[in-house]
């Protein structure tokens, strides 16, 4: 799974101590429990997804085509990290992140209640809800961390990494409840345990908000009546904004002018997405008034996207088209019982919780012979590569309806785990370091504009599983990441000269 928590601006009082929590402020086990159940419930509802798109209505799914259940895929978890942007300017200038995590929470169980309803209308409501409460909460809850260690230092990195193991487990529990429920009995059942763990994690956090103190409130500033109007009409401008988009493009298609697909519409939003980057590092580095140093550095952070988007758009295939392969194409007998094939998606966060300290240790170890930035970049792409390289082996044994083991995908998810640790946390730790000050803030937001592009991506290739063999998508993913994996080490000497004091 992606790593995108962000260390915040401490806040000016600490949060009231009210006991420890493994040594740190009582407020990390809010905000511990509150991230645990929220990754529960989406991971878990992301488990069945593209499940319950793509079977039958006869067994209870929607009997949409590979290739529209990728592109739904694809829209809906792009669009859970494009909205992570405006859900923190709203809880920068009119909620708080205190209470843009609430009213994200609640907006994250509605959509899943509303998914457990049997209809093709609640379904897409669902989706949508979840789209926008995640976009308030998980920007918000990850920044309050940093909000709860004033004095920053190494006590604060650990804090984030014991906040790290909450998405973890969250992340591991979430497909195994929620994929046995769905898969093996009914799939809206699914939805709704995944809608009553964020009601658990919001129960919890109300309970716990005591010891948050003062970390994530509203500024004092922004309560002033001109401020938050202004904040305000600039919300409403631009809901209305996005809305008479969404009713100029109905309109057209509506009018025979263009003939707008699922396909078409996630294709275009993929362009959008490439374009609006490409043009906002042009003008920084054009228009942005900045210095050769700090141009060379914008550079630099285009360069760890390119790569980040890459890596995410075959590594968030997890949900898809590896998701659909355990379904097809793996055997899951165990004694006589066929395990849920969403279950398999609990094997990434299991490597994360048992690998990551020890990679973590190996760069500590290596000190002064620690790989660059560029060259760590080369090694998560191609141990990506690598795992798709694998699971190709392995689908070439997949004929005439034979099942392979699932040691093929946890294989594979080891090797793209090992690729995650690699360059995850070193690319988001990266894009702090190089950013000019000033941008810090925006330079965070293409970072996840680069995590929206892969799993945009990743719904996409899902789609082609059913018209191109499985053997010839997944090793023509692995071969193009393995090929950039290729490209960053061959010009990593040329890339470290853009910032030589970056490590």
């Amino acid at each position: 799974m992606s790593i995108t928590a962000t260390p915040a601006p401490a806040a000016a009082t600490p949060a009231p101590s009210g006991g420890s929590f493994f040594g740190h402020p009582r407020g990390l086990a809010t905000l511990f429990f509150t991230e645990l159940w929220e990754r529960l419930s989406y991971y878990g509802m992301r488990g069945i997804l593209v499940l319950f798109m793509v079977n039958a209505a006869a067994t209870g799914g929607m009997g949409l085509t590979d290739s529209k259940a990728g592109a739904i895929y694809g829209m809906y978890t792009a669009g859970v990290y494009l909205l992570a942007l405006p859900g923190g300017w709203i809880a920068d200038r009119l909620l708080g992140q205190q209470r843009a995590v609430f009213v994200g929470g609640v907006i994250i169980a509605m959509g899943h209640f509303s998914m457990a309803i049997p209809t093709a209308a609640t379904f897409f409501a669902g989706l949508i809800l979840i789209v926008i409460g995640t976009g308030l909460l998980k920007p918000n809850v990850s920044a309050m961390v940093g909000d709860l260690y004033p004095e920053g230092g190494a006590r604060r990195d650990a804090g984030f990494s014991i906040y790290y193991m909450g998405i973890n487990i969250g992340a591991l529990v979430g497909p195994l409840l929620v994929g046995y429920l769905g898969e093996n009995i009914n799939w809206h059942l699914g939805f709704s345990a995944a809608g009553v763990g964020m009601l658990l994690g919001l129960v919890q956090y109300k309970l716990g908000a005591k010891y948050l103190g003062d970390a994530g409130s509203l500024p004092a500033k922004a309560h002033e009546g001109e401020g938050m109007s202004a904040a305000q009409k600039q919300l409403l401008t631009g809901i209305a904004m996005v809305a008479g988009l969404g009713v100029v493009v109905w309109l057209i298609n509506r009018a025979g002018i263009i003939d707008l697909t699922l396909e078409g519409a996630a294709g275009a939003t993929g362009v959008i997405i490439v374009a609006l980057a490409i043009l906002y590092f042009l003008y920084q580095i054009i228009l942005g008034g900045l210095t050769g140093d700090e141009k060379k550095r914008i550079v630099y952070i285009f360069l760890l996207f390119v790569g980040a988007a890459l890596f995410w758009s075959g590594f968030e295939q997890a949900g898809s088209s590896l998701n659909l392969f355990a379904e097809r194409m793996t055997d899951r007998t165990i004694f006589g019982w066929e395990a849920p094939a969403s279950w398999l998606q609990s094997i990434n966060p299991l490597f994360i919780i048992i690998f990551a300290p020890v990679v973590g240790s190996l760069w500590v170890w290596l000190r002064d012979h620690n790989p660059s930035i560029p060259v760590k970049f080369a090694g998560g792409l191609a141990l990506l590569g690598a795992g798709f390289l694998v699971l190709a082996w392995g689908a070439s044994y997949a004929t005439d309806g034979h099942l392979v083991s699932p040691m093929w995908l946890v294989v594979t998810y080891f090797l793209h785990t090992v690729g995650e640790l690699a360059l995850s946390p070193i690319g988001l730790s990266s894009v702090t370091k190089l950013s000019p000050q000033r941008l810090v803030g925006q330079m965070m937001g293409i970072w996840f504009m680069g995590s929206a592009l892969g799993n945009l991506i990743a719904g996409l290739v899902a789609g082609r599983m059913e018209s191109m063999p499985v053997t010839q998508i997944f090793s023509t993913v692995g071969m193009i990441v393995i090929g950039s994996g290729l490209v960053f080490f061959v010009f990593s000497p040329v890339i470290k000269r853009l910032a030589p004091e970056l490590k």
